[in-house]
């Protein structure tokens, strides 16, 4: 865990006033502890992607709440994914598995049907 003072003291990162801002919009959601923000690595890899999206790319504050939007999506369906792989492997007949492998390989070559 990282504290807002430390986190913004690094060169990559915002300035503590902006990213307050980012806090206040929920575009971050840090842990509270003693009166002030901690931040989880997690916490940290977002606001350096905050960080690219708007002094890197110049996104707006309006887009950046639907990009983030959409990332979560991305990354709830992916763990999703990967739990309902766990399952399979562990559980499917091997014909099940292969036909669902041969599917994804399908899925990741478009243009070929």
């Amino acid at each position: 865990m990282i504290t807002l003072d430390v986190l913004t003291a690094r060169p990559d990162m915002p300035q503590r006033g902006e990213l307050e801002r980012w806090i206040a919009r929920a575009w971050v959601r840090p842990a509270r502890s003693g009166g002030g923000y901690v931040f989880a690595e997690i916490d940290v890899a977002r606001v350096q992607l905050i960080h690219q999206l708007r002094a890197e790319l110049g996104l707006g504050a309006q887009a950046v709440p639907v990009v983030l939007s959409l990332l979560d999506q991305l990354y709830t369906a992916r763990r999703q994914l990967r739990a309902v792989a766990g399952v399979v492997q562990a559980e499917a007949p091997d014909d099940l598995r292969l036909r669902l492998g041969q599917v994804l390989t399908d899925i990741e070559r478009p243009g070929l049907d």
